[in-house]
């Protein structure tokens, strides 16, 4: 097994398990096991967040769950279900707001196996969503009866920061282009000041093409022209609804991974919801969970198990043999996850199909 060399003996790593509600446990199994096979050596610390939890605790995520992330300082987590209008505060909001993890990233591609209506077309886009303000930050007021107040906040550190984290990200891995999203032409002083720490940034890095949209603009330009697109970088909101639109492009968000970044931490998820309609019937796909759990291991540092874990995923997608319903198969979960294994286990040609 790929151990780390700490204090003269072998530990494996630690991270925070959190399977979350719905097919969430199902998908979360199902990861583990596949990542286990890769050879890299985890030790799951499994702590349990979900509506029950919730319930139990008036919507607040619970110490234990945090102190888990605080001493792991890695999670991988299922989907929670918040509540819609139930006045508690999403489980995803309080975990990126407690351990300031400011950066959500979404990296979306292409699947071979997949039919979209882009099939002459290859996606390939990031996108950076500054996680931590905006309309998010959660601050509402009833000012009279049936009238509310939300304030939009923007700062000028949140801003460089992510804005510095998008570039530095495109320069590492050779990313292009950077849009930088917004709609300063109506909030002129709060997107205004992101799009001043854009610019201020973008100089710093004159080899990456810097361009700007207004994001209802974007929202179109993405349907009609999306292999134009390279990097996008977003304030939390347009962040969140134009990350969305970009894994509709590619099959939806059961396909896409999800990652949230901060200086001391990181937590791993699958975006899509915990389908309880299939909860319990051993159809989930567990393939957004597992590639955000191979952005996690490139994280720890495991870059060829990473790039393994992904090339077994696609694989199966290209040989389309055993693909769950929501994409068009009749696998079960299990059968997926065994499939994927079972690519791990073998030599890794240099293309899916050789």
């Amino acid at each position: 097994m790929n151990l780390r060399w700490a204090y003269h003996e072998y530990v494996p790593y630690q991270v925070t398990l959190i399977p979350g509600d719905g097919i969430g446990p199902e998908v979360a199994d199902a990861t583990a096991r596949a990542v286990d096979s890769t050879g890299v050596a985890i030790d799951w610390e499994r702590v349990e967040l979900n509506g029950e939890v919730l319930r139990a605790s008036g919507g607040e995520i619970p110490q234990y769950v945090l102190d888990s992330i605080e001493r792991t300082r890695v999670g991988l987590k299922g989907p929670v279900t918040t509540p819609i209008a139930g006045g508690h505060q999403s489980v995803n909001v309080q975990l990126r707001k407690r351990l300031e993890l400011f950066a959500n990233f979404r990296p979306v591609r292409s699947f071979a196996g997949i039919k979209t209506r882009y099939r002459d077309v290859h996606i390939d886009i990031v996108m950076f969503r500054e996680n931590t303000e905006d309309l998010y930050a959660g601050l509402e007021h009833e000012v009279v009866k049936d009238v509310v107040t939300s304030l939009k906040v923007i700062t000028r550190v949140a801003s460089l920061r992510i804005a510095r984290y998008a570039f530095e990200y495109a320069r590492r891995e050779g990313r292009r282009k950077i849009h930088a999203i917004h709609k300063a032409n109506i909030m002129k002083l709060g997107d205004g000041l992101f799009l001043r720490c854009c610019r201020e940034t973008a100089r710093d890095y004159p080899e990456i093409e810097y361009k700007e949209m207004i994001v209802d603009n974007a929202a179109m330009q993405l349907v009609m022209r999306p292999e134009t697109f390279d990097t996008l970088l977003m304030p939390n909101l347009y962040g969140d609804i134009v990350s969305d639109l970009v894994a509709g492009l590619v099959g939806g968000l059961g396909i896409v991974p999800g990652a949230n970044f901060g200086e001391r931490h990181a937590v791993f998820e699958a975006v899509h919801g915990s389908a309880p309609d299939i909860a319990g019937k051993g159809i989930a796909n567990p393939t957004a969970l597992m590639q955000s759990a191979a952005l996690m291991l490139t994280y720890l540092g495991e870059t060829e198990a990473a790039r393994r874990l992904q090339f077994a995923i696609e694989w199966v997608y290209a040989e389309g043999r055993h693909l769950t319903p929501d994409v068009g198969g009749s696998a079960s979960t299990a059968e997926f996850t065994d499939a994927v294994i079972g690519r791990l286990t073998t030599t890794v040609p240099s293309q899916p199909g050789t």
